[in-house]
């Protein structure tokens, strides 16, 4: 799949999917209002089980983004659904309060950090909600609704333009954030943001605006289902596929297939003489040279200094040249230390210079097929293993089946 394919794929994610439909079902459901009963059900639904997984996988973050839409949703369409004040209150503070808790670390439910952040993120839009309702019904504050460019630029929604700036400012402080910081999860608070402001912006105020509310819930608890299943199986260090993906993919696999397993030679050296962060790097860099060099497989972290290949379709024979273009092609790019080395012993006056080194990383890979020696997955690894070990002691920086 070419590579601006994927990052679209990327970027809109299953979020970007669950609002598409939500956005498709509004269309469909139009004026015969089909799914009018499911459609009313859904914020409670996705509420109460967003709140309950937020809880069991201890993600704040998503306990918070649910308390707040579900408050916001309360107000507008319970509580005082005819206070246009009320209206223009949430429009505002609501995307300010998706920001902000996106941009928040997991601290926790009931923490002391956790409480607290859940009073940032929820006092301003509680207490704004009580002192409009306590008001009464009347006109809208004139403030909420001031108009800082030519009203006509804005008359195609019911929000103000102080609340079409919260979501502006909002979407572009957690895209900076997403960028930055490579949050896993900034990618669903966009499409809630999206969907929340398609909430507020719905002429149909009933199952419309409920539908997009229930979509803004639905996004960031689709993310942390991502996030986790992507802990699950994927290495954190060298972002890889894990052993456990390893498994699920063999799992998959029919017919032929050949595993093939790589070790990083004298690893431990690197450990002892730079210290394991440089070891780390080691390792990333590997990851990196194997996937890039063997796109006919999936490549993976096994564990340690090992990773595994596995290659659909291929026997043993055929792997063998791209395995020795891989191996080629780690021992080719040399690797660069740059940090201060940390030897194993620490001496008694360390020096405070850093210096820089210049290694070569070489690995030894061995392959085995699945055949009627070897049918099993566990077999094949194991194969794999053996010839892995016959490379090391044959020399390492070998290939070996």
């Amino acid at each position: 799949m070419p590579v601006s394919v994927r990052r679209v794929l990327s970027a809109i994610g299953p979020e970007g999917l669950v609002f598409a439909l939500a956005t498709l079902l509004a269309l469909w459901n139009g004026p015969e209002q089909a799914a009018a009963e499911p459609i009313r059900m859904a914020p409670y639904a996705v509420g109460l089980g967003g709140l309950l997984l937020g809880w069991r996988l201890r993600r704040s973050r998503l306990v918070f983004a649910l308390l707040a839409l579900g408050l916001a949703f309360a107000l507008v369409t319970q509580w005082v659904p005819d206070d246009p004040t009320v209206f223009q209150l949430v429009a505002i503070l609501l995307p300010l309060d998706l920001a902000a808790i996106a941009l928040l670390p997991e601290r926790g439910v009931l923490t002391p950090s956790g409480l607290w952040q859940v009073a940032v993120a929820l006092l301003p839009i509680t207490a704004a909600a009580v002192i409009a309702r306590d008001a009464g019904p009347g006109p809208v504050w004139p403030p909420l609704v001031h108009a800082f460019v030519p009203p006509a630029l804005s008359a195609w929604t019911p929000l103000g333009q102080a609340a079409l700036l919260a979501f502006l400012v909002s979407a572009l402080a957690v895209a900076a954030g997403r960028w930055f910081g490579h949050d896993a999860t900034g990618r669903g608070y966009l499409w809630a943001l999206a969907a929340a402001f398609l909430a507020l912006h719905a002429s149909d105020v009933e199952l419309d605006r409920t539908l997009f509310f229930a979509a803004a819930g639905a996004v960031p608890v689709i993310g942390v289902i991502e996030l986790s299943f992507a802990l699950a199986n994927h290495d954190g260090l060298t972002g890889l596929p894990g052993r456990r993906a390893l498994k699920e993919a063999l799992d998959r696999v029919g017919g032929t297939y050949a595993v093939a397993m790589a070790d990083v030679d004298h690893f431990k050296r690197f450990n002892d003489t730079y210290g394991h962060e440089v070891g780390d790097e080691v390792l990333r860099a590997v990851a990196t040279r194997l996937k890039e060099a063997l796109p006919e497989a999936e490549v993976f972290r096994y564990g340690g200094e090992e990773f595994a290949m596995l290659f659909a379709e291929r026997s043993a024979a055929q792997c063998l040249p791209m395995l020795e273009a891989a191996r080629e092609a780690v021992a080719a790019e040399g690797f660069t230390v740059r940090r201060r080395v940390r030897p194993r012993k620490k001496p008694a006056k360390p020096k405070t210079g850093r210096r820089e080194a210049r290694e070569t990383i070489t690995v030894s890979l061995g392959v085995a097929q699945a055949d009627r020696r070897h049918r099993s997955a566990e077999e094949v690894i194991a194969a794999a293993d053996r010839a892995l070990y016959r490379a090391k002691e044959n020399g390492r920086n070998r290939v070996e089946s």
